[in-house]
């Protein structure tokens, strides 16, 4: 054989553009959204790895802290209202994450200081004291 592949017609088996990146997410599926949504004319090799890594490391990172707000609450299931308290607690997500609704993720817990009744710094037998003094 003259360097024309394996002896006996053996193919050699395809790897994934992820896998050959080490990712998760589908290089080769976004990399057809950038070419089919046209961006630009053309799209480079590395354009779709370098995203589907950013994409997958934000997945990871609000997975995490969601993950964190679950058992915080003691529930095993992330819900919408863990990923709405992990986003906004967080001030980088919060900050990229600022236009965007949760369905069914509430608001963060907050009481305003002015709606908090008032800390009275004397004793109350001390009020009547002085009162009773005036008369």
């Amino acid at each position: 054989m003259s360097g024309r592949g394996k002896a006996g017609g053996e193919k050699k088996k395809k790897v994934s553009s992820s896998a050959k990146a080490g990712l998760q997410f589908p290089v080769g599926r976004i990399a057809r959204y950038l070419k089919k949504g046209r961006y630009a004319e053309r799209v480079g090799a590395g354009a779709p790895v370098y995203l589907a890594a950013v994409l997958e490391y934000l997945a990871a990172e609000v997975l995490e802290l969601s993950g964190n707000a679950a058992r915080d609450n003691k529930k095993t299931r992330i819900i919408p209202r863990h990923i709405q308290l992990a986003v906004r607690n967080d001030e980088e997500l919060s900050k990229l994450l600022a236009g965007v609704t949760i369905a069914e993720g509430g608001v963060l817990p907050n009481i305003h200081s002015v709606l908090l009744p008032k800390k009275s710094g004397k004793k109350k037998g001390g009020e009547q004291a002085s009162m009773s003094q005036e008369y």
